[in-house]
């Protein structure tokens, strides 16, 4: 289908609601029935019909069908937000007992759920290094049964070969789900590389504006329906009416954000990759980054995040250089309109940092909407203030 049919059109009746160009905000949590019969359908089956909003709600279905197609999945379902999106994916697919092989380092939530939450239920986690596919299968028990991805992840960009690993999952009867937010479906299609459940958090760039938040699971219209009879509806983890509008906003201008922040990133990596203070950069679209050629194989584009490791000596020279940033925030996420920078130290105190250990050194860039003189600047000034 074509991109601008989903983004602009896709799902929207306009007749249905007063030819309005923006759809309505159903802001309710409750739908009446004139037919006695018509809510014992509704009761069966509550996929069926709108019969109450932790479920189906019109302007979120809106925002399902669009997304969903954006994916090139059959069907899909919204969340509140990514760490809830991924939680449902998991427990509707594991059981006491069932190991699972995660990418090392994941998401921050998705460690500890697997760590804090599964683990209570018997359930048991082999992180691997997913840079090597074969790293998985070695991984692989007789009672593997879900396989977790990230890729690019978003501190380090280490990449997963999506294929590889999809194809050898569906072998055994493994599910599979990747954390696509990096790239976003239009520059990443990970469901037509044979992923079961696509997840992207749409607090970034489906969002778009750091004013919302929200999380997609996309695959096929049986997965989902398994997952909204079960865990969507009895967690209670779907987005409200408002976010939803909120999003199907945000995705107006999806493309032409990510074009324009594309462009800006290569601009401002190869000026940091030249400064004199930065060691390295992790940025997938560089020749110097280990995956270059997988990651030009699976995407189209690598837009806003890298990473870069600065020749720091000590802990006050990063955090100088960090507070002397007048433009670029120091934030965590990603996304948004805003430039963002967010330095690894900031989670240790000065007596532990290590000059020797690349990771109290490496800081993590996200490139907004900005123009790239603009941004260049602040970061020029900010190298100068700390001594880098």
């Amino acid at each position: 289908m074509d991109l601008s049919c989903i983004l602009n059109e896709l799902g929207e009746e306009r007749e249905h609601y007063f030819n309005a160009v923006s759809p309505p905000i159903m802001q309710t949590s409750n739908f009446k029935f004139n037919k006695a019969d018509e809510l014992r359908t509704a009761f069966e089956d509550e996929m069926s019909a709108y019969l109450y909003s932790r479920g189906l709600n019109p302007t979120v279905d809106i925002l399902r069908k669009k997304l969903a197609a954006l994916d090139g999945a059959e069907d899909g379902l919204i969340f509140n937000n990514g760490a809830a999106a991924i939680f449902a994916g998991i427990m509707a697919n594991v059981k006491a007992g069932d190991h699972i092989v995660a990418v090392q380092k994941p998401y921050t939530w998705v460690q500890r759920m697997l760590d804090n939450i599964f683990s209570r239920f018997g359930v048991t986690v082999t992180y691997v290094d997913g840079t090597d596919a074969n790293n998985y299968f070695n991984a692989t028990k007789p009672n593997t049964t879900f396989y977790y991805l990230e890729s690019p992840n978003s501190w380090n960009m280490a990449l997963q070969d999506i294929e590889a690993i999809t194809t050898f999952a569906k072998q055994r009867n493994i599910i599979t789900l990747i954390d696509n937010s990096y790239c976003t479906p239009i520059y990443q299609n990970v469901i037509a590389m044979g992923v079961d459940l696509a997840m992207q958090t749409a607090t970034k760039y489906i969002g778009g504006h750091s004013d919302v938040l929200g999380g997609v699971l996309s695959g096929s219209k049986a997965m989902m329906k398994k997952i909204f009879d079960n865990e969507y509806n009895s967690i209670g983890s779907g987005t409200s009416p408002f976010n939803a509008w909120l999003m199907i906003r945000g995705l107006r201008t999806l493309q032409t954000r990510l074009e324009r922040i594309n462009q800006t990133t290569h601009k401002i990596v190869n000026f940091v990759k030249q400064h004199p203070a930065v060691a390295s950069i992790l940025y997938p679209f560089d020749e110097s980054f280990p995956q270059y050629h997988l990651a030009k194989k699976q995407m189209k584009e690598a837009p806003g995040l890298f990473s870069f490791y600065v020749k720091a000596t000590s802990r006050t020279q990063i955090v100088t250089f960090c507070e002397s940033l007048q433009h670029i925030m120091m934030a965590v996420s990603w996304g948004g309109h805003e430039s963002l920078l967010l330095p690894k130290c900031a989670g240790i105190k000065d007596e532990d940092f290590n000059p020797q250990n690349p990771e109290h050194q490496m800081l993590r860039m996200y490139v907004g909407l900005e123009d790239a003189e603009y941004l260049v600047k602040d970061l020029e000034q900010a190298f100068a203030k700390a001594a880098l």
